[in-house]
């Protein structure tokens, strides 16, 4: 898994800054939900608890953690769909 400041492609963003686990991965679920195999998914959360939260994610659903960053006290992933 990268860590890197650079933007990546993604094709559906979601926000879910000031949400607490277990909510970001709720919504990330769903919206993945929406998505293609092979798309990527950007999410932005605030709760520090959701590095953590989305690397089990990735191990137990399949789909790849391409990258996460840390900036201002924000937290950006990227998922594919597996």
């Amino acid at each position: 898994m990268a860590r890197n400041n650079t933007a990546m492609h993604f094709d559906k963003e979601l926000d879910t800054r000031g949400l607490n686990c277990p909510l970001p991965i709720l919504r990330t679920k769903k919206a993945l939900n929406d998505l293609q195999s092979g798309q990527v998914l950007k999410v932005v959360a605030t709760d520090p608890g959701s590095v953590k939260d989305f690397e089990s994610f990735s191990r137990q659903t399949g789909h790849a953690l391409l990258s996460h960053d840390e900036s201002n006290k924000e937290f950006t992933f990227y998922v594919k769909r597996k």
